[in-house]
């Protein structure tokens, strides 16, 4: 899991570094995804462990982290659909980018969820 942690996370710091550039460098807070991405990608790094106590713990982190992404840009998604329907908005690359936000974590969670269930099934038998 820690490798997929750590493949979440470029993709959100691509997200945040690309939606910065199509603002024009003007919107320093496109860059909060890659705020998310870089700390998926550290605790993807730290759970690269033997250890499984703390495999379990930088995992369980860095779901955390996923799932407040995830929640924080909830209300990006309905307004990126709202944007394809021809609702216009002041900043439509930054509802865009929440859109995307909030897909890309909540895959991550439902990956993370998934393996955290399979590995109690295999502990448990």
């Amino acid at each position: 899991m820690h490798k997929l942690t750590i493949t979440f996370g470029i993709l959100l710091i691509l997200l945040g570094v690309v939606c910065f550039v199509a603002t024009g460098h003007t919107h320093p807070t496109s860059l909060i995804p890659a705020g998310f991405g870089v700390l998926l990608v550290i605790f993807g790094a730290l759970a690269k462990s033997d250890d499984a106590k703390k495999r379990m713990l930088w995992m369980h982190i860095a779901v955390t982290v996923g799932l407040i992404g995830f929640l924080a840009t909830v209300k990006g998604a309905y307004q990126t659909v709202k944007l394809a329907a021809g609702t216009v908005y002041e900043h439509p690359v930054a509802v865009e980018e929440k859109g995307a936000m909030c897909l890309i974590c909540l895959v991550f969670v439902l990956f993370c969820v998934r393996s955290f269930i399979a590995a109690r099934r295999a502990r448990l038998v």
